[in-house]
């Protein structure tokens, strides 16, 4: 791959916004009461879920392909994604009049999958591989190599980085006034990179936050090493932020220009996508609803505040919802799992529904951990709370009665394994 340069300047995102303005409609920047009123500040929604692919890729995937030259993109091009940038480069592909090859991690969401192959039409083919956008990337540079074809790296890349500054022109330009704080997901670094270095160049108190999975510390951790370094693991659940290595060029911007780097728990995250869902008509996906849940992580820091928070997508997948529903649950400490050991005695199940629940609690999950002689075997017991005050009483009431238990949900390895 060749050699980039180490800043985006600010005519480099200018000239993007520039070619843009004939493929896109600029995104609102919406004003949101309720999310205002429960933090105490003013909270702005950049709805970059209502872009014609439901979300900022289009931006950097059309601005880096239009500007290749026609000979060199007309045999294809070859991307690797975990889903929106794929779907950019689809989009971008058929506009263009040019074929696709999209290599995408097997664990991507049908949903994506099926929104590539609609955008592309017969121009794209999408190949699943690799587990991780990592595997997958790896995968299509070796074919872009061995076919000579262009990569369209999905960060990495100043026109890509230009493309996504056009969002800070946007937010600035329709801003009722000064923006305090800016809050976007940082994943390979492409979007916090193109954004912070329109905002700080035209708005230099604009504090910009980039945020991470706390699953997946990439930027934070080559911050805090002073180079880009490669996780040896990750949580791929906010599959659009989980990423094992940043960018060179994203990493030399963000650590200029980003004023922090803040860590996001994926149960927040969760609660926050069912909160935009629920209170305010918003399908989010995880990376796109990190903004909205940093917002109770920040606290008093943005109380008075006039704050945006980036909506960077909205492709998300319906039959993820059972499981965000019970990583919010869990993260707000309302759903806990045990492994119960019940006496071997008439009775001990009913004395403990009787004596140890809460007239609240309620038992969600009830499962004997052996098929035979059950009774000398411990239960798998899952009980959800009205409350998360009613936690420690529901344990000092086990404690009491003598239950011997294990906390499953302090034990990661064990809920891996049994949930």
């Amino acid at each position: 791959m060749k050699q980039t340069a180490r800043t985006v300047r600010l005519e480099d995102i200018l000239q993007a916004h520039r070619v843009l303005r004939d493929v896109i409609e600029p995104t609102p920047l919406q004003h949101n009461k309720g999310l205002s009123e429960k933090y105490g500040c003013e909270v702005f929604l950049k709805r970059e879920d209502l872009q014609v692919v439901r979300s900022f890729k289009i931006r950097g995937a059309y601005h880096l392909i239009s500007s290749m030259p026609a000979d060199a993109r007309k045999r294809g091009v070859v991307c690797a994604s975990a889903g929106n940038h794929a779907q950019g480069v689809a989009h971008s592909c058929r506009a263009l009049g040019i074929p696709g090859i999209i290599f995408m991690p097997l664990t991507t969401p049908r949903q994506k999958v099926r929104q590539v192959t609609r955008l592309g039409g017969e121009q794209v083919e999408v190949r699943l591989a690799g587990d991780t956008f990592d595997d997958a990337y790896e995968m299509a540079v070796r074919f872009a190599e061995s076919e000579n074809l262009p990569f369209v790296h999905p960060f990495d890349d100043p026109m890509i980085v230009a493309g996504n500054g056009s969002i800070g022109k946007e937010i600035l330009d329709a801003a009722p006034g000064p923006v305090d704080f800016l809050l976007v997901t940082v994943g390979g670094g492409g979007l916090a990179a193109g954004i912070a270095s329109y905002v700080k160049a035209v708005s230099p108190s604009t504090v910009v936050i980039g945020l991470e999975p706390e699953g997946a510390p990439a930027m934070r951790e080559s911050l805090k090493a002073g180079e880009v370094v490669t996780l040896d693991e990750i949580d791929k659940f906010v599959d659009g932020a989980a990423v094992r290595r940043v960018g060179q060029l994203t990493y030399d911007i963000c650590s200029k220009l980003l004023d922090e780097v803040l860590l996001v728990p994926e149960g927040a995250v969760c609660s926050a996508i069912l909160e935009l869902y629920n209170d305010h008509a918003i399908i989010a996906e995880p990376a796109g609803a990190m903004p909205v849940a940093a917002l109770s992580l920040l606290g008093d820091r943005v109380r008075g505040k006039n704050v945006v928070c980036l909506i960077s997508g909205g492709n998300n997948d319906v039959d993820r919802m059972p499981e965000i529903k019970l990583r919010s649950l869990i993260y707000e400490g309302l759903k806990h799992y045990f492994m119960i050991s019940f006496p071997q005695r008439a009775g001990a199940l009913r004395e403990f529904l009787d004596e140890v629940l809460g007239p609240t609690d309620d038992i969600v999950h009830f499962e004997y951990t052996k098929k035979h002689d059950k009774e000398n075997g411990p239960a798998l017991v899952g009980i959800e709370l009205k409350n998360r005050e009613d936690y420690e009483p529901l344990i000092r009431r086990m404690r009491q009665k003598g239950v011997r238990f294990v906390e499953l949900n302090k034990d990661p390895l064990l809920y891996e394994l049994l949930i």
